[in-house]
């Protein structure tokens, strides 16, 4: 049973990974200031461009570099239309989502149902022998480690560098990053572009790793979205957006167990059922945020931990469009 256990921890951990990879792209791109919708696009245009890319050369590291290339480019186009053309970058956004979405599935056609390459677990030596840990944790692929590194740098980036503090500033304040002298406008445009590269890279590792392949459903379908509300959940602190990815998995597996168990119940039940679980969470995090809860919290000991708990305070210029003159 043990084993058992461990194994659908091991699950939770690797179906993890890919949401990290957007949510944490996500997060950079947000403290910058810049929101970023065509995250579902994205995904599933980038999923499909790496298992094409891996499928022609052979390579799946070329695979994983042109996904990203994809994302930098949709996000280059939300960051120049708001930082260089004025436009509406949550319009730009929601529009790109629903083009990227079907071009996927329209460029993707030829590469449909196909068998390709996938990536391969690398077992970590001495970490993997670990009781429990080790199986969980070091007998995943490359990518799953790199997002265990990922957590840690984005947070180091954010929290104890000057380049992330002058992005967290131009987020909150460009106006006052600009007379202080920080080049906010191109912080933005380049961080935009370091999430949209993230992002990409999350939809390589559902057509090479979660779900290897391309085809309808992709069960990549409405990641997008998810990330964008994890973002909110983990209240733009990357530690918490991380747990908030690792939640979402747990939901998504445990829906499958259930599933298995209950075979009563229509399988979309269960499929769905992360999703307004989400939605719920990001419910009482709305609850929690409101003026006079907070104030009630002041005197409630118990109201005060769960409203730290649950605090989330978006970069104050986040959406808003910055007007240099």
């Amino acid at each position: 049973m043990a084993i058992e256990y461990t194994t659908i921890l091991a699950t939770i951990v690797s179906g993890a990974a890919p949401l990290i990879f957007a949510s944490l792209g996500e997060t950079i791109t947000e403290r910058g200031g810049i929101i970023n919708l065509s995250l579902d696009g994205t995904i599933l245009l980038s999923a499909m461009t790496g298992f094409g890319v891996a499928y022609k050369t052979g390579n799946i590291l070329y695979g994983f570099i042109a996904a990203g290339i994809v994302g930098m480019i949709i996000a280059g186009i939300v960051a120049g239309s708001t930082l260089f053309l004025r436009v509406s970058q949550v319009a730009v956004g929601f529009v790109l989502a629903l083009m990227c979405k079907d071009l996927a599935y329209f460029l993707g056609n030829p590469f449909s149902r196909i068998q390709g390459p996938q990536l391969s677990y690398m077992p970590i030596p001495i970490l993997e022998k670990i009781p429990v840990i080790g199986k969980i944790f070091f007998q995943q692929n490359i990518m799953v480690y790199l997002s265990y590194i990922l957590i840690s740098a984005t947070w180091f980036f954010l929290y104890k560098t000057k380049l992330g503090m002058m992005l967290r500033c131009s987020g909150e304040n460009p106006e006052v990053a600009f007379i202080r002298g920080i080049p906010a406008e191109k912080l933005k445009f380049l961080f935009t572009l370091l999430g949209g590269f993230l992002v990409g890279v999350s939809g390589a590792l559902y057509s090479l790793s979660v779900k290897p392949g391309w085809g309808r459903p992709q069960g990549a379908e409405g990641i997008g979205w998810i990330a964008l509300a994890i973002v909110i959940f983990g209240g733009w602190e990357p530690l918490k957006v991380a747990l908030g990815c690792y939640l979402f998995s747990f939901l998504q597996i445990t829906g499958i167990l259930l599933q298995d168990r209950f075979t009563s119940v229509p399988a979309q039940v269960f499929q769905v059922a992360p999703f307004p679980l989400m939605i719920f969470m990001l419910l009482i995090i709305n609850f929690f945020n409101k003026k006079e809860v907070q104030e009630k919290a002041q005197t409630n000991r118990f109201l005060k931990i769960l409203a730290k708990i649950f605090k989330a305070s978006p970069p104050a210029s986040l959406g808003k469009v910055f007007y240099r003159g």
